[in-house]
C-alpha cells in the first residue's frame, strides 16, 4: 500500500482518538494521536479553562505536521487532530507529498458535551467546547462523517469513502 496521510478532524470529543485507532487496526497505517504533541502549556492552559489562541497551537501544528513529513516517507500515518481552522489545515498539511485525506467528524454541541462529560482524566474540560465550536471552520475538501453512528460504523463509512476516491490504495 502506498503511503497517505489521513487527518481525522473535529472538535474535542468528537471521536478522533477512537476512530484513528480503529481505522488504524484495519488499514495497518500507523496511529498518532494529536495531543500528545502538545506542550505542557498548553495542556496546562486548558485545564485551567482557558481557550487556546492562534499562537498557543502554532507550535502544536508544526510538530504535527513534521511527524507527518517523516511519516509520509514510511508506511503514512493518521492523524487525530482537531485543526478547527483552515489556516491550521494549511500549516498541517505543508510539504506533504503524499495523497492527503482529511476526515471530518461532525456532531452536534449537545452530543459531543455529553461525550466530553463522561470521560475521564482528558486535560480538556467540557467548559471549552464552546469555544471550540465558536472557531470551527467547517472543512470544504474533507470527507464528512456523522459521528452519531457508532465508531465500527464511522470506520466502515471511512472505509468505503477512501475506497470509492481510490485513495491510498485501500
Amino acid at each position: 500500500m502506498d503511503p497517505v496521510i489521513i487527518y481525522i478532524i473535529g472538535v474535542s470529543g468528537s471521536g478522533k482518538t477512537t476512530v484513528g485507532k480503529k481505522l488504524s487496526a484495519r488499514t495497518g497505517i500507523p496511529f498518532f494521536d494529536g495531543d500528545d504533541f502538545h506542550p505542557l502549556s498548553n495542556k496546562e492552559k486548558m485545564k485551567a479553562g482557558q481557550a487556546l489562541n492562534d499562537q498557543d497551537r502554532a507550535e502544536w501544528l508544526t510538530s504535527i505536521n513534521e511527524l507527518a513529513k517523516v511519516e509520509m516517507k514510511k508506511a503514512g500515518a493518521i492523524i487525530a487532530c482537531s485543526a478547527l481552522k483552515e489556516k491550521y489545515r494549511t500549516a498541517l498539511s505543508a510539504g506533504i507529498t503524499v495523497p492527503l485525506v482529511w476526515i471530518f467528524l461532525k456532531g452536534s454541541y449537545e452530543l459531543i458535551q455529553q461525550r466530553m462529560k463522561a470521560r475521564k482524566d482528558h486535560f480538556m474540560p467540557p467548559g471549552l467546547l464552546s469555544s471550540q465550536f465558536e472557531i470551527l471552520e467547517i472543512p470544504h475538501q474533507a470527507v464528512t462523517i456523522d459521528i452519531s453512528n457508532g465508531p465500527d460504523r464511522i470506520v466502515d463509512l471511512i472505509m468505503s469513502e477512501l475506497r470509492s476516491k481510490n485513495n491510498a490504495g485501500l
